[in-house]
């Protein structure tokens, strides 16, 4: 957990799923940033549903910054790297307790790292593979750091909103790195 920790070493909320897969750990964390494990139906439609609101006022003519922009997804995401077979991070800043997420771009890991968070969250969601009996055990963790009370206080509700969504949607990943680590 070198690169959380690194990124992101204080938090006020979390999250960690794991699985068992029975392959190597470098096959395992190869596969976990594939477009065919992240991009999940299920997912999709959990975002789009959460965009449902946004989207709508967009069509109806109000006011909408997701109006013309991709669905929220890895992509807005920044690789923060990669520590060998151990361990891959990336990270999110943003007020996304907005409907539009409220992002901040962030060009790099070095810019992440820099980010001033008053007023906006950082988070960081991390893979990590640790050899287990003959296979491996894929975790994944996520962390997030309000900059100021303002901003913890907006976020809180959000949090224990998406949690359920979140966490249903990490294990459905992790399901999705089991498959495809097995396939050859």
């Amino acid at each position: 957990m070198e690169l959380m920790n690194r990124y992101l070493p204080q938090y006020q909320f979390a999250e960690e799923h794991s699985r068992y897969v029975p392959a190597s750990p470098a096959r395992v964390l190869d596969v976990v940033g594939r477009p065919d494990v992240v991009d999940d139906p299920i997912a999709r439609k959990l975002i789009a549903l959460r965009e449902l609101p946004a989207r709508l006022a967009g069509r109806l003519g109000y006011a909408s910054a997701l109006r013309g922009r991709p669905s929220f997804g890895l992509a807005n995401f920044t690789f923060l790297g990669r520590d060998g077979d151990g361990e891959m991070a990336f990270g999110l800043a943003g007020r996304f307790w907005r409907a539009d997420y409220g992002l901040v771009e962030v060009a790099d890991a070095q810019a992440f790292l820099a980010l001033d968070a008053v007023g906006i969250a950082k988070l960081v969601m991390n893979f990590t593979v640790e050899t287990e009996g003959s296979g491996t055990r894929l975790t994944t963790r996520t962390r997030v750091w309000c900059g100021d009370d303002a901003a913890r206080r907006s976020f809180k509700p959000y949090w224990l909103l998406i949690r359920p969504a979140s966490g249903l949607i990490r294990r459905r990943l992790l399901r999705r790195a089991y498959d495809a680590a097995l396939r050859r």
